[in-house]
């Protein structure tokens, strides 16, 4: 939940945009926190690892921005975006996450979110993507912005990998994902409180759409891309 230490030490900063941020890695979110409050005009003003903290510290604290990692322990980043959106649509978010960011970027955008940037960029760049998303802006890579122009043309970019792995739904990825972190089915059911049926059935859309041709092949393929923290697909 938001850090109340950090909402005392920063309380007198009234003239600077106040950050919060979503992520579940404590070194992370001190880290970034160090990041955003070395600069003069903005200031993190809480932190939240979970979708129920996010939503209480947006509340608690009006944040002008919030920067949300993709993928939390206990929920979908993706999801939480869309929450967000939901209840406070004129509020900017920031995706920040080490994942592929041309399997997830466009997701974000499509989720809500204002921008997307990775976690191993220089921290020049998060500082600008911040930036432009609390002045109304968008942010991407300049090469994924090459992608989406292609993209909305209806062509393909140069270097635009096929890889099936993007034609799955964001739910279809999340299940995905999670049998990759060694979760079963009733698990994963649990998690995304589903019913066991529903994610059978998503297991099947996306032995079909990855052209997976078993259980054991299935899991074998998102076990190794998952290790591979989706920064490459191995499909």
């Amino acid at each position: 939940m938001a850090g109340p230490e950090q909402q005392n030490k920063h309380s007198h900063n009234l003239n600077k945009k106040k950050v919060l941020v979503v992520d579940d890695h404590p070194i992370v979110r001190e880290g970034l926190a160090d990041l955003i409050n070395k600069e003069k005009d903005m200031v993190v003003c809480g932190w939240a690892a979970d979708v129920p903290q996010t939503l209480k510290a947006i509340k608690d604290l009006v944040p002008d921005v919030v920067t949300v990692d993709i993928s939390l322990e206990d929920a979908s980043g993706l999801e939480l975006i869309k929450d967000i959106k939901a209840k406070f649509p004129s509020l900017p978010v920031l995706a920040l996450s080490m994942h592929q960011e041309s399997l997830y970027a466009e997701r974000a955008l499509r989720s809500g979110a204002k921008g997307y940037v990775t976690k191993h960029e220089a921290t020049k760049e998060v500082i600008l993507a911040i930036r432009k998303v609390l002045d109304g802006q968008l942010y991407l890579s300049e090469s994924m912005k090459e992608k989406l122009l292609y993209h909305f043309v209806g062509d393909t970019a140069p270097d635009d990998a096929s890889s099936p792995i993007h034609r799955l739904t964001d739910r279809e990825l999340e299940v995905f994902s999670l049998l990759g972190q060694g979760k079963g089915t009733r698990q994963i059911a649990e998690h995304l409180c589903l019913s066991v049926k529903t994610v059978e059935t998503y297991r099947s859309r996306i032995k079909e759409k990855l052209n997976l041709h078993s259980g054991p092949e299935l899991l074998r393929s998102a076990f190794q891309w998952s290790s591979g923290r989706h920064q490459t697909d191995p499909l």
